[in-house]
């Protein structure tokens, strides 16, 4: 097996593999990002939902056709797709039990009891500032801006919903929240996976991350300040008590409702594995549903010959298909009505496409060929900050996986930092800066279809707020090019002419 995971060819068949040109590498992106545009301006905020899918097996197909160019056979490139999109199968089953657990979380009173509460103590005013320091401050404790986004995010989006404020941009400070605890937690997989590949150890490379991320979103926090003084508190009064009391009216708000959110963020804190802590965290919903929100089962639409088998049928229903709120308010109704594993079966397609591409563009050789041609034009610091954050977030975008944007680049960079003798530590911070935290800006990447799935929110509308995320690649960019905070290599230890690892 190679490092990719697709299997070694033929030694035969590799010796009539041609190395493929710039002009070809450039062609199925060039094909994928203008079929893409073309979805927006055709099916604007509907084109994740098929056109977009559409527009990246195309661009597989061209990817495709250059290898076969080349001298690939297509069982090659298939086994490579195959490949591909078994590196997927792991996020497309976390969203799965998202799907279950949103629709159990709404069922069991937890996400209504969530949204009551944020909207009795948060203001108009100070929504968007505070929603992203409590998505920073939770992510930060657990280490996965998934999780906070599935949990405390959905809340959010509701509360934000019933004062009347821009789904857009809770989105945005969720996500920049989010983003900002995960990528500083120690107990975050990407933060332990950039200095693996970069070379040095964890908390150097945290304490590094210090100098970009803390400057980041501190300005992420004051312009959601800024944001939230232009709100009249005054006008979003008679929207706030209409949707308290219709939450009343239809579920049972108490505390006690809290407790699957306490249980899942215990459980996650305690690195117990995905899967099976979101499904606990359903199954604790559903307990919850059974004992204190019986009505709200029974007056989902459908008919049952008695209680018991009403009361299973919305279970069942809910974690397959959603729950359904009936309360007679448009605006609640749509919010409420959500979650259920095939409400995620759109976001699977569109990361087993993307996955397809990507994989595609890696076993012809044409992500390698773009980094070489890259490189040619590093000629200082700050051109190879530079560099290293461009084919992040082109990796971002063509492998649509978060983690190969770290690995990909990081193993590719490595020596051309160390041949400069600039510490390591550099380039996990830069992997960090821009793979990690650009991936939910990616409407195909498996972030940001994860994302736009679950805050219900689509990803070109909350791009623009996302402020942590555009900011810190460009400090990262900037602190190059001035050589701000840009560690040299460590000097050798003495005694053995060799530098520290």
């Amino acid at each position: 097996m190679t490092e990719s995971g697709v299997s070694a060819s033929n030694p035969a068949q590799e010796k009539r593999e041609k190395r493929p040109t710039v002009a070809q590498a450039l062609l199925p992106v060039l094909a994928l990002v203008g079929l893409l545009a073309f979805s927006v301006y055709l099916f604007g905020e509907d084109a994740s939902y098929g056109p977009n899918q559409i527009a990246l097996l195309v661009g597989a197909a061209v990817a495709a056709g250059v290898g076969w160019r080349n001298g690939l056979g297509w069982q090659q490139i298939e086994t490579a797709m195959i490949s591909g999109i078994s590196i997927s199968m792991k996020p497309n089953l976390i969203l799965l039990c998202v799907g279950l657990l949103i629709g159990c979380w709404i069922m069991g009173g937890t996400v209504p009891t969530m949204i009551y509460y944020s909207l009795l103590i948060l203001d108009p005013s100070i929504f968007y500032f505070a929603s992203c320091l409590i998505c920073a401050l939770i992510a930060l404790s657990i280490g996965s801006s998934w999780t906070v986004a599935g949990t405390v995010g959905i809340a959010l989006i509701g509360a934000g919903a019933g004062l009347g404020l821009s789904p857009a941009i809770t989105a945005g400070a969720i996500i920049s929240g989010a983003y900002f605890g995960d990528k500083m937690s120690p107990l975050s997989e990407t933060t332990n996976l950039a200095p693996a590949v970069a070379g040095t150890d964890l908390f150097s490379h945290i304490g590094h991350m210090v100098w970009t991320a803390v400057p980041s979103i501190v300005i992420a926090l004051t312009i959601y300040a800024l944001m939230g003084l232009n709100i009249d508190s005054g006008a979003s009064a008679d929207d706030l008590a209409i949707t308290m009391n219709l939450l009343t009216e239809n579920f049972t708000i108490s505390p006690v409702m809290l407790l699957p959110v306490i249980a899942l963020l215990v459980m996650a804190n305690r690195r117990l594995p995905p899967i099976p802590t979101i499904l606990a965290g359903g199954v604790f919903g559903i307990v919850l549903a059974l004992l204190f929100q019986r009505q709200a089962i029974l007056n989902l639409p459908g008919d049952a010959p008695n209680l018991f088998f009403a009361l299973v049928k919305g279970v069942w229903e809910t974690m397959f298909n959603g729950f359904v709120l009936q309360s007679g308010n448009a605006t609640l109704d749509d919010l409420m009505s959500r979650g259920g594993m095939s409400s995620m079966l759109n976001t699977v397609w569109l990361i087993l496409c993307a996955m397809v591409f990507g994989a595609t563009m890696e076993r012809v050789g044409l992500l390698q060929r773009l980094v070489d041609f890259a490189l040619s034009f590093v000629h200082s610091t700050g051109s190879l900050i530079a560099t290293t954050v461009a084919t992040c977030i082109g990796a971002n975008i063509i492998t649509s996986d978060q983690y190969i944007s770290i690995v990909l680049p990081g193993r590719m960079y490595k020596l051309e930092y160390q041949s400069r003798d600039l510490d390591v530590k550099n380039l996990s911070r830069t992997l960090e800066d821009s793979g990690t935290i650009t991936s939910p800006l990616v409407p195909w990447n498996t972030c940001g279809a994860y994302m736009a799935g679950t805050l219900g929110v689509a990803t070109f509308a909350y791009f623009p707020y996302c402020f942590f995320n555009m900011i810190c690649p460009l400090i990262a960019v900037v602190y190059g090019f001035f050589n701000f905070k840009i560690a040299p290599a460590p000097a050798p230890t003495p005694g053995t002419g060799h530098q520290p690892a």
